[in-house]
């Protein structure tokens, strides 16, 4: 079995589990595996809009993770 199909299965299995502290000693193994060591990189455009949405925070121009799921619950009542 290859890289990629070991891979495949893996997300698979672990888009099926719902057991939390089962979740959580997966990533933890992974995490003493894997230490990104890559910085994202953000194009121009990115960052012009980042800098744009801090300064509305202090406006109140956001919204709360609530009023987000409220929204994404009504844009898949659609």
């Amino acid at each position: 079995m290859g890289t990629d199909e070991i891979k495949g299965k893996l997300h698979e299995s672990i888009e099926n589990i719902d057991d939390t502290e089962f979740l959580l000693t997966i990533k933890e193994l992974i995490d003493r595996k894997y230490q990104s060591t890559d910085t994202p990189q953000l194009s121009e455009p990115q960052i012009i809009r980042i800098r744009e949405s801090e300064k509305q925070i202090p406006r109140g121009c956001y919204y709360t993770d609530e009023q987000v799921d409220r929204l994404i619950d009504r844009w898949l009542k659609e």
